[in-house]
């Protein structure tokens, strides 16, 4: 006599192989899944596979490439800043270029706080012409106001043409030793007073390719890297720029040569209704190459302090017209590491 089957005993059955198959399933799913860790570095790929585009892309890079340009097309394309960081020491892993632009979260590196700064050049009657040059932090902890008092300050003021000078006359006065460079100067070098030097040397981001100079006289042109070592100078307290749109490029080559670390602070006017020179692609490259030059600063400890917009300036950036902007910005940034 068959025995009665109790009643719903197969459905249950039926119902724990399915809990039991979706279980293992999702067990095999987990394991499957890219388990969380550090990010792969920029530029390398998982093995057996190729990275994207038409090569790997330079490792130390902070931010990625922009898309290039359509098939056919000829427009260069700008270049990032890389690092010249080498690994901490403990690190053994070689060819690991060091982590992206913006550091861990959770620890923002804002502006930072300077509470004596140079007032004496900003005059009463400040019009347009005028430029608020007085942006040197002389807080005790980073070493200029003490410079100043034992006479041992330099100032590198690079130029094209401008006649505001009020800056440059005021540090001499105040014991630097101040070197000016426009190629505008009639004379090679001009000694005015005891600490003001003019010379008639301008600051690029390159030499003279030395098959041309050696067939023209000699180029007044000069990498700041190459000045430095032809006046026997090994540090800058106080490297002020007004380049008119080569800062960018100049700004560039101090990062990649590494001469930031001989300079104790930054005075930039920066330009942006235009791309500057030798800076090209889209709007939206030109503005990571910008960004790039940024966050290597603050990757070598210089942190910002001091900002100004002109609003004198007309209202461009990158050639379009934003509302209460400005083409013009000064910027001023003090080296943390600066003793």
């Amino acid at each position: 006599m068959a025995r009665e089957r109790p009643p719903g005993r197969g459905c249950g059955t039926l119902r724990r192989c399915l809990l039991g198959a979706a279980l293992l399933f999702g067990l095999r799913l987990c394991a499957e899944l890219p388990r969380p860790g550090p990010r792969p570095p920029a530029g390398s790929s998982p093995a057996g596979s190729s990275p994207p585009g038409p090569g790997p892309r330079l490792p130390g890079l902070h931010l990625p490439p922009a898309p290039g340009p359509p098939r056919g097309a000829s427009r260069r394309q700008v270049t990032y800043v890389r690092s010249g960081r080498r690994a901490p020491p403990g690190n053994h892993s070689s060819g690991t270029p060091e982590p992206g632009c913006c550091g861990p979260r959770g620890r923002p590196r804002r502006k930072i706080a300077c509470n004596h700064m140079s007032t004496d050049s900003l005059a009463t009657d400040s019009g347009p012409e005028k430029k608020p040059w007085s942006s040197v932090c002389l807080d005790d902890r980073f070493g200029l106001a003490h410079q100043i008092q034992k006479k041992q300050c330099r100032l590198y003021s690079l130029g094209l043409g401008s006649d505001d000078i009020h800056f440059e006359v005021s540090m001499a006065n105040d014991g630097c030793e101040v070197h000016r460079f426009d190629p505008s100067v009639k004379s090679a070098h001009i000694l005015e007073g005891q600490r003001l030097w003019y010379h008639r040397l301008s600051v690029d981001w390159r030499d003279p390719h030395p098959a041309v100079a050696a067939q023209k006289p000699p180029s007044n042109t000069r990498k700041l890297a190459t000045i430095l070592n032809e006046f026997g100078h090994h540090k800058i307290d106080v490297l002020k720029a007004d380049l008119e749109s080569a800062e960018w490029k100049v700004l560039e080559n101090l990062i990649l040569e590494d001469v930031l670390e001989q300079i104790g602070q930054l005075i930039f006017e920066i330009h942006l209704h235009w791309p500057g020179f030798e800076v090209s692609g889209s709007d939206s490259s030109v503005v990571r190459f910008w960004y790039s030059l940024l966050k290597e600063l603050e990757l070598k400890d210089f942190r910002l302090f001091y900002s100004y917009k002109d609003l004198s300036k007309p209202q461009l950036f990158l050639k379009k017209d934003f509302f209460n902007a400005s083409s013009c910005y000064t910027l001023s940034w003090v080296n943390t590491r600066w003793k």
